[in-house]
C-alpha cells in the first residue's frame, strides 16, 4: 500500500473549499488549477500495476478508497479530463458555489469510479446525487426547482435501493463481503442484494423505467452546469455494471431497449438540451449492452464507448449551451440561420454530431463499433448487433442532421431579440469545445493510446475498426439517413414544433398531482368533517360537563371541606379558651372527662 497515494477526489473537495477564499485576481488561475491538478494525479497511476490504496478499518470491515486498476483507471481518465474542459467552458462564470458543486460532483464519480468497497461506492454514490442536483437549481427558474425536486427524489429512492441490497448482502457474512466484485461470478446477480444493488445502478445509468429524470433535469441545468451533467452520472452506471454485473444477459435486452428508446423520443423532441439529453439514454444502452454481453470485446467497447462519448456528449451539450447562453433559446422552432453569426459554434458542434454518428475518422466510429463487432460474435445475440445498428440510423438523424439544419440552417424563425443577441460565445467556452472538437477527431484517426487503455489491451490491439465492411456499411447507413432526412426536408415531412412529448414521468407527476388532490379534496374534507363532529358531539358536551363539574366542586366538595374545617377551627378555639395556663386545673378538666367518658362506656356496655 502506497501511503504518498493522493485520492484526486480529495483534490477537488478542497478546491471546492477553499475557492471562496481564493482573492479575486487568482481566482480564475485557482480555477483552472485545481482540475489540472486532479488529472495529474490520475495520469500519475498509468503504468503502474493493480493496487489498493487509502485502506482504513471501520468497525469490522476494511473500507478501500482506492483500487487502482485497468477498469478503474481508463473512466478516471476521461472524467478527469473532462472535469478540466468544463471548467474552462464555464471559466467566466462568477459564481463559486457553481464551481464547488461541479467539483464536489466530479470527485463523487471519481470516489465511486476508485472504490473498493460497498460502502465507500454507496458513500460517494450519494455525493454525486447530493452535488448534482445544485447544477439544475442554480438556473434559478420555477421549472428548474421543480426538475432538481424530482431529480433528487429519484435519485434518493436509487440510492436506498443500493443501500438496501449493500445490506442484505453483507448481513451475515464476514469482514470481505463488502468487497465489490463480480456478483455474476458470485451467483448473487439474480439474488435479493444483487437485484437491489443492480436497481440501484441502473437508476443512475437512466435505463427505462428510470429513465425519465435525465430528459427531465439535464435541459433545465445552468449552461455549463448541464455539460457536467451529461459526462459524469450516467457513465459512473456503466462502470458499476462493468465491475458488478459484466455478462449478466438481462442487461443486453435493457440496452437495447435503451438505445431504440431514446431514439424515438429525440425524433420527435424540439428542445436541442433535451434531444441530446435523450441520446444520452439511447448511447448509455450501447454500453449497457456491451456489459450485458460480457466478452472481454464487450467491455472494451462499453469503456471506449464511455470514453468516446463522454467528449462528444460534453461538446454537444457545449454548442447547446453557447446558443442558450447567447440567445436565451435552445427550442428549434424558434431558431434557424444562425451559421453566419456563430460559425464557429455550428463547426463545432457538428463535430460532435459526426461523432455520436460513429462517422468514419470520428470517435464514435472506433468505439461504438466494439460494441456491436461483440454481439455478431455469438449468433444467439445477432438480434442485438442489428437492434443497435438500427438504433444508429436515429443518432445521425438528429444529431448530425436535424439539430445542425434546423438551428443553424433552414428557416430562420428566430425573434428580433435572439437574432440581436446570436453570436460566438466567449473565448474560454469556444476553447473548451475546441479542445473536445480535437480530442473526438484524433482518437478517431489515432486511436491507439485509447485502446492501449482499455481493461483488455491485448483484445483491443486485436481489433480493427477500420476495415471495408465495417466502413462501407457505415457509410451506407449514412448515406441513406441523409437521403432520407433532406427528402423529407424538400416536401415539408418535418418540422420543429412546441409541444409536450409525453414520456412516463407522467406517472408520478401526475401521480404526485393526484395525491396532493387527494390530500387537499376528499382527505381534507373528512378530516374537516371529523373535527366538526368532534366539536359539536365531544368539545360542547365535554365544556358542559366541566361547568357541572366545576360547581360540584365549589358548591359540593370545597363546602363540605371547608365547612368541616371551620367547625374544627371554632372548636379549638373554644378549647383555647377553656385553658387557663395551670397544670392542675387542665389535670382536673382532663380526669373529669375521662371520667365521664368511661362512665357513659360501662353505662351503654351494661
Amino acid at each position: 500500500m502506497n501511503n504518498l497515494w493522493i485520492h484526486p477526489s480529495l483534490i477537488l473537495i478542497c478546491g471546492a473549499v477553499l475557492l471562496p477564499l481564493i482573492p479575486k485576481a487568482l481566482k480564475k488561475a485557482f480555477l483552472l488549477f485545481v482540475p489540472l491538478a486532479a488529472f495529474a494525479a490520475v495520469l500519475s497511476m498509468l503504468g503502474q500495476s493493480d493496487a489498493l490504496h487509502g485502506q482504513f478499518q471501520f468497525l469490522d470491515w476494511t473500507l478501500t478508497f482506492g483500487r487502482v486498476d485497468k477498469l478503474a483507471l481508463v473512466f478516471a481518465v476521461i472524467m478527469s479530463g473532462m472535469a478540466c474542459i468544463g471548467t474552462l467552458y464555464g471559466l467566466h462564470v462568477d459564481e463559486d458555489a457553481q464551481h464547488s458543486a461541479s467539483w464536489i460532483y466530479v470527485s463523487g464519480s471519481l470516489g465511486a469510479i476508485f472504490a473498493g468497497d460497498l460502502f465507500v461506492l454507496f458513500l460517494f454514490w450519494e455525493v454525486m446525487a447530493f452535488s448534482s442536483v445544485f447544477l439544475v437549481w442554480f438556473r434559478r427558474t420555477p421549472e428548474s426547482t421543480r426538475a432538481g425536486f424530482r431529480y433528487l427524489l429519484v435519485h434518493v429512492a436509487g440510492g436506498l435501493s443500493l443501500l438496501a441490497g449493500i445490506i442484505l448482502w453483507t448481513h451475515g457474512k464476514g469482514p470481505d463481503a463488502i468487497a465489490f466484485d463480480n456478483f455474476v461470478k458470485l451467483g448473487a446477480a439474480y439474488s435479493p442484494a444483487g437485484l437491489f444493488i443492480l436497481v440501484g445502478i441502473i437508476v443512475n445509468a437512466a435505463v427505462p423505467p428510470f429513465q425519465a429524470w435525465l430528459p427531465d433535469a439535464y435541459p433545465n441545468g445552468t449552461f455549463n452546469g448541464s455539460v457536467f451533467l451529461s459526462a459524469f452520472t450516467t457513465k459512473t452506471a456503466v462502470y458499476a455494471l462493468c465491475r458488478g454485473f459484466p455478462g449478466m444477459e438481462l442487461l443486453i435486452w435493457l440496452g437495447v431497449i435503451m438505445s431504440l428508446y431514446g431514439v424515438v423520443y429525440a425524433i420527435i423532441e424540439n428542445d436541442m438540451r433535451r434531444l441530446f439529453a435523450y441520446h444520452i439514454i439511447s448511447q448509455v444502452g450501447y454500453m449497457v449492452a456491451g456489459a450485458g454481453i460480457g466478452t472481454a470485446l464487450a467491455i472494451n467497447g462499453a469503456c471506449a464507448h464511455a470514453f468516446a462519448h463522454i467528449l462528444y456528449k460534453g461538446l454537444l451539450f457545449m454548442g447547446a449551451g453557447s446558443v442558450l447562453y447567447m440567445t436565451g433559446e435552445t427550442r428549434m422552432s424558434q431558431l434557424g440561420g444562425l451559421y453566419k453569426k456563430m460559425p464557429w459554434t455550428f463547426l463545432l458542434t457538428l463535430i460532435g454530431g459526426l461523432s455520436i454518428s460513429a462517422f468514419p475518422l470520428f470517435s464514435g466510429f472506433v468505439s461504438k463499433s466494439m460494441i456491436t463487432a461483440a454481439g455478431f460474435q455469438n449468433p444467439h445475440l445477432y438480434w442485438a448487433a442489428f437492434l443497435l445498428m438500427l438504433a444508429s440510423i436515429g443518432t445521425f438523424y438528429c444529431n448530425g442532421l436535424k439539430v445542425p439544419y434546423f438551428v443553424w440552417f433552414g428557416q430562420d424563425k428566430c425573434s428580433d431579440k435572439v437574432r440581436e443577441r446570436a453570436g460566438d460565445p466567449p473565448w474560454n467556452m469556444l476553447a473548451a469545445m475546441g479542445v473536445a472538437a480535437f480530442l473526438c477527431i484524433f482518437l478517431g484517426i489515432a486511436y491507439g493510446p485509447l485502446y492501449r487503455l482499455l481493461p483488455y489491451a491485448e483484445v483491443a490491439a486485436a481489433y480493427h475498426p477500420y476495415n471495408a465492411p465495417h466502413i462501407f456499411e457505415s457509410l451506407q447507413i449514412l448515406f441513406f439517413t441523409a437521403c432520407a432526412f433532406f427528402l423529407m426536408v424538400r416536401t415539408h415531412k418535418i418540422e420543429p414544433h412546441a409541444g409536450i412529448n409525453v414520456d412516463n414521468d407522467i406517472l408520478y407527476r401526475r401521480g404526485g398531482q393526484a395525491i396532493q388532490w387527494l390530500a387537499s379534496k376528499p382527505i381534507q374534507a373528512i378530516d374537516t368533517a371529523v373535527g366538526e363532529c368532534y366539536r359539536v358531539l365531544g368539545l360542547i358536551p365535554l365544556m358542559w360537563t366541566t361547568k357541572v363539574v366545576d360547581v360540584f366542586d365549589r358548591f359540593g366538595i370545597d363546602g363540605v371541606v371547608d365547612g368541616l374545617a371551620e367547625r374544627i377551627r371554632a372548636t379549638g378555639q373554644r378549647l383555647r379558651a377553656a385553658q387557663s395556663g395551670a397544670v392542675q386545673a387542665n389535670l382536673a378538666i382532663s380526669f373529669a372527662v375521662a371520667a365521664v367518658v368511661i362512665a357513659a362506656l360501662i353505662y351503654f356496655v351494661a
